[in-house]
């Protein structure tokens, strides 16, 4: 510099405020990325420097894994057609720039989290009600046997039923679960092929239609019972 000559020099609380809002946007572009709603002419410059900055790679992996749970979590309950606007549109409306973004995205991730459970709950009953059944064979197949478990929810009756010893049924053939009450009325809830983890349900309830029975049936156009149970039980209403 030239004596005399005055040297320029920026203030420090402005070159820490830049440099803060520096760093507010590489976080905020990263968070981005992660959810996918990165501008497409950003993102070859902010792939770059994740490439070449192994914290901002683990920072990135981070977001994504929060995003992912968050959606996973969002996806894995009934949760209100409106409520499922709003998750999208926070998503969608986010653009890069946003301060404190990254922070956000590990907070959104938690809320999602913590209204799945609450209307997974709210689906099932503060205390659902849920019974369970012993599945014994018939001479049909002698070696199976088999266990179910009913759950009370707003849609109706879900059942898991596990039965691992009966044979896979392909080909037109398949198994059919049917609940029946104590005047003989069977109803149908569902229909598999391999009877290791099922998933069925039932609009009737199980305190009315106690037997739970397995048939085996063919795609014949008969919508009735075949009458060739495999396998029998009585759900246990005592809870």
């Amino acid at each position: 510099m030239y004596e005399g000559v005055p040297r320029y020099t920026v203030p420090m609380p402005m070159r820490r405020r830049r440099e803060d809002e520096a760093g507010d946007q590489e976080l905020a572009d990263l968070a981005a990325l992660a959810d996918g709603s990165l501008a497409p002419e950003r993102r070859a410059a902010v792939e770059a420097r994740v490439a070449a900055s192994s914290e901002l790679a683990a920072l990135l992996a981070e977001q994504q894994r929060a995003v992912g749970f968050a959606r996973s979590a969002a996806a894995d309950v009934d949760a209100p057609a409106g409520l499922r606007r709003r998750i999208e549109a926070q998503r969608s409306g986010r653009r890069a720039g946003a301060p404190g973004r990254l922070l956000l995205v590990g907070a959104a991730a938690a809320a999602v989290v913590a209204v799945a459970v609450g209307v997974s709950l709210l689906n099932s009953g503060t205390s659902a009600e849920r019974f369970h059944a012993a599945l014994g064979p018939t001479n049909l197949v002698p070696g199976a046997e088999g266990d179910a478990t009913l759950t009370k929810t707003s849609s109706g009756w879900r059942i898991e039923l596990r039965a691992p010893g009966l044979p896979r049924l392909d080909g037109g053939r398949f198994y059919e679960a049917w609940l029946k009450n104590a005047a003989g009325v069977l109803v149908p809830i569902g229909t598999f092929n391999d009877g290791r983890k099922v998933t069925l349900w039932a609009g009737v309830s199980p305190k009315s239609f106690r037997t739970l029975t397995v048939t085996r049936e063919l795609a014949d156009g008969d919508q009735g019972s075949s009458g060739q149970k495999v396998l029998v039980g009585t759900v246990d209403t005592r809870g």
